[in-house]
């Protein structure tokens, strides 16, 4: 039998045992990986000590806990912005770096870079796979950008003018329950419940052409998104439960692959409905069908969409871009409205001039209905400008914002991965804004709220503002 020599290790020559042999193969490859990750390791600290940082909490915990979801954090990092403008690098433990760039200069270079070499996290965005699929949020490289071109064409005006309709029907049933509930002369509200059914039932007629009549009773569908998006904003906090195995052993866990299952049986009933359409009626007569009731939803387009080798999305594709889409689409908008709603509630005088423009808007139209409205430029704005704190809307006219960078306020974000949605978005904040304007005076409560960063930001407890009827 052969001998292997082990005077390296100090030991005598042994006969060669093929566990042996496994075990220092094994051995080697483990030294180098970690030989490799050190190395990758001190090279990337190295190449991040241009960025300052603030001083560690603790030297195994790094700055956790020094940012918390609550007002405090908010404030806290309000001061590291001010402290750090180009921008700083925080350690969440001992060994992961967060770096958060702050100056239009600074990020320009990341925004501009394409999908292939600026992959999206996968630390919190994994959490969101199991729901969401590998859709436009999640995908990354090739798929990225094929789906991203062949998805572009579902946002055109031709397509998104129609839902205009869609948009003043579920804004009316909103308007509905708030005249029955002020009935009285005035109603305190949470902006954030009764926003988010609205966009929630918009979205799911304009992705679907289904009306669950969610604002008026409830729907299953609607109760497991929302709950979906609860249910990965509480994981994110709960360090232990990044973990598979464990999250899905826990009550959470379960409700959420509970409410996984409910929403992709939803989504798709509704394809394979559609499949079964499509050849029975062929292409033409769909579209023609369609276009006599003037609406093609998210799931047409996606159906009939083809790359450039005639290549269609599988069922898979499409069940994640709609799911993406219902998930983007609801709690965005409804946060942005909910907190212009509150601002224009703390200023009273730009409340009113804004209602004012919309009267001046409808003066001579019957019913009063918001229709296709002109392009609008999103309105940079830049970080070192003075008196952060002040609302003021004046700050976004043409001629205040000629100097500024493009990159300065980035709602949508920017470059080749922006938000592909943010016509549809901004269109139906425009529609829902102008008619509670038109028929409401919307008023601050007594208790200020405190604003909770969650997957949008929220507030704590709900962000309620009194709501009275405009005779």
């Amino acid at each position: 039998m052969s001998q292997l020599s082990l005077s390296w290790l100090g030991l005598w020559p042994v006969a060669a045992s093929p566990w042996l042999l496994l075990l220092l193969v094994g051995a080697s490859w483990l030294l180098a990986h970690v030989l490799a990750w050190t190395y990758a390791f001190y090279d990337n600290c190295r190449r991040l000590r241009c960025f300052p940082q603030p001083p560690r909490r603790n030297w195994f915990w790094g700055h956790q806990g020094m940012v918390n979801p609550t007002e405090e954090g908010m404030r806290v990092l309000t001061q590291l912005v001010a402290t750090y403008p180009q921008g700083f690098k925080v350690w969440m433990g001992p060994i992961s770096p967060l770096l958060s760039l702050c100056h239009p200069d600074i990020i320009r270079s990341v925004i501009n870079a394409s999908a292939a070499i600026a992959p999206k996290d996968k630390f919190f965005y994994s959490f969101l796979e199991p729901w969401l699929g590998d859709g436009l949020l999640l995908s990354a490289g090739d798929k990225w950008s094929r789906h991203r071109r062949m998805l572009t064409p579902a946002f055109h005006f031709n397509i998104l003018k129609p839902y205009m309709k869609i948009f003043n029907e579920s804004v009316n049933i909103m308007h509905a329950k708030w005249q029955l509930l002020a009935s009285e002369g005035s109603a305190c509200l949470d902006m954030f419940e009764h926003i988010s059914l609205m966009t929630l039932d918009s979205l799911q007629k304009c992705v679907f052409s289904f009306d669950s009549h969610c604002q008026e009773k409830p729907s299953e569908y609607i109760a497991a998104i929302l709950e979906l998006s609860a249910l990965v904003s509480k994981r994110h906090h709960e360090i232990l439960l990044h973990i598979d195995f464990l999250y899905y052993l826990t009550p959470d866990g379960q409700r959420f692959r509970r409410a996984c299952r409910l929403v992709h049986d939803f989504t798709d009933a509704v394809i394979q409905e559609r499949r079964r359409t499509l050849p029975s009626q062929g292409v033409d007569d769909f579209l023609q069908a369609k276009a006599k009731s003037k609406t093609l939803d998210f799931i047409d387009v996606l159906l009939l969409s083809k790359d450039e080798d005639g290549k269609k999305l599988s069922d898979e594709d499409i069940r994640a871009e709609a799911d993406t889409f219902m998930f983007e689409g609801h709690d965005t908008t409804a946060s942005g409205l909910s907190w212009v709603l509150y601002h224009l509630a703390k200023h009273p005088e730009y409340q009113e001039r804004c209602r004012q423009e919309v009267q001046e808007l409808l003066k001579d139209r019957e019913p009063k209905e918001i229709e296709w409205l002109a392009d609008w430029e999103t309105p940079p704005n830049n970080p070192s400008w003075s008196h952060l704190q002040v609302y003021d809307p004046f700050r976004f006219d043409p001629e205040n914002i000629k100097e500024r960078s493009p990159l300065a306020f980035i709602p949508f974000s920017a470059g080749p991965r922006n938000c592909i949605g943010q016509t549809f978005a901004m269109a139906e904040m425009k529609v829902v804004l102008a008619l509670t304007l038109l028929r409401f005076r919307v008023l601050p409560d007594h208790t200020e709220p405190r604003r909770k960063p969650e997957l949008v930001l929220r507030a704590e407890g709900g962000l309620w503002l009194r709501v009275e009827p405009l005779s």
